[in-house]
């Protein structure tokens, strides 16, 4: 079993929100499937939950759940690590946080989380008949918001931002460092450079940015040619980067490696100093107009692999895009673009796609709904079109 991380972090406060009727645990029932051994095993056999996978039940712990007290075998480790920071349209997150599957979500009601609990997890580590208790309640707060730290089995790691950081540092593949998530009540507005594309409607969109008010902020550059790393000092900080190539059927005004270099130059001048706790991200977008050596530089470059995200209708892709990224959980949005799909849109002509297809910075939208949990937003209504 690997050793549960250190950490020296903060306390956090608690919310002044009291929603949940915290009930007593029924009498353990017989030992069932490996998912109901879970409460068997530490209530009448005495085991330590950390020595216990709540994810499934299994006893081959690989290391330790980051948000609540428990172990976590490989498998779910590895699905944790690649569904977490997944977001629906709505805004919540997609799969359940604490084994990152479940068919049927119970979203916490509070306006500042983002996460959803599955029947399964919510029942056999609360008690039975819990994710009945709390269809029923008109404003249900989850177990990471809550004041009190238990319920029933379930009960939140102290610092669970600092665990959850040390998870991904240690366990996932990606060698880029994920940024510890910020509380609600330290978020601050973000700062946006957009370089080339313009991703002001999408973030607007989002409640990343407020039309018309000083919240948020965003700067947009279509040639950077001229572009110091003095001026990039004077507009920021910056909190995001973001930067494309031109989509498919445009007028290009450069070679298409011209914008990932220059992204490339830019990206160093708005990067916060080394050792800054600032959290820093940055999206690098090409729309198929790169060379496979060029794409391989970006790689390099950018010391990432790139994903795929496709516009698809029906059984036609009608876009599609290579990011580059160190946004949470945009590696997991990959799906893979056989090379005939790709030569038929290069050479498809984009002004008389029927029905239209989205456009880059659409395509990638929802790729930004992680930074939720590092930066304020405005507004809780989601769409999936503009």
């Amino acid at each position: 079993m690997a050793a549960a991380p250190v950490l020296d972090l903060e306390e956090e406060p608690s919310m002044d929100i009291i929603l949940v009727d915290s009930s007593e645990l029924s009498s353990p029932p017989s030992p069932g499937p490996s998912r109901d051994l879970i409460e068997y095993e530490v209530k009448v056999n005495q085991r330590d939950i950390e020595d216990m996978c709540i994810c499934c039940g299994s006893f081959q712990v690989h290391t330790q759940h980051p948000l609540f007290e428990g172990g976590m075998c490989t498998a779910c480790k590895d699905k944790f690590l690649s569904c977490l920071f997944l977001y629906d349209d709505d805004g919540n997150q997609s799969y359940c946080s604490i084994c990152c599957s479940g068919e049927t979500l119970l979203i916490c009601e509070n306006p500042d989380c983002t996460r959803c609990y599955c029947f399964e997890c919510v029942d056999t580590l609360v008690s039975p008949g819990t994710s009945e208790k709390v269809q029923a309640m008109s404003n249900w707060v989850c177990f990471l918001c809550l004041p009190f730290p238990r319920s029933g089995l379930l009960q939140r790691r102290r610092k669970w931002r600092g665990w959850l950081k040390a998870f991904y540092d240690q366990e996932a593949e990606s060698p880029l460092e994920m940024y510890k998530t910020v509380p609600v009540w330290k978020r601050e507005p973000v700062r946006v450079l957009s370089l080339f594309g313009d991703i002001k409607k999408e973030l607007t969109s989002l409640g990343f940015l407020e039309n018309g008010s000083d919240p948020g902020r965003l700067k947009h550059l279509d040639d950077v040619t001229n572009t110091v790393r003095r001026d990039v000092e004077e507009w920021g900080p910056f909190d995001l980067v973001y930067g494309s190539t031109p989509p498919l059927g445009h007028a290009c005004d450069h070679p298409p490696g011209w914008y990932l270099f220059q992204f490339h130059r830019v990206l160093q001048y708005a990067r916060p100093r080394p050792g800054s706790p600032q959290a820093f991200f940055w999206m690098f977008v090409d729309n198929l107009v790169l060379t496979e050596d060029d794409r391989a530089v970006a790689t390099r470059f950018l010391e990432t692999d790139p994903v795929t995200i496709q516009d698809v209708c029906g059984r036609a892709v009608r876009n599609a895009v290579h990011v580059w990224s160190n946004i949470p959980a945009v590696k997991s949005r990959h799906s893979a673009l056989f090379s005939q799909e790709e030569s038929f849109l290069r050479a498809q002509d984009r002004q008389r796609a029927k029905p239209p297809a989205r456009g880059p910075a659409k395509l990638v939208k929802n790729c930004f709904l992680p930074l939720r949990e590092y930066f304020k937003y405005f507004s809780t209504e989601f769409t999936s079109s503009l």
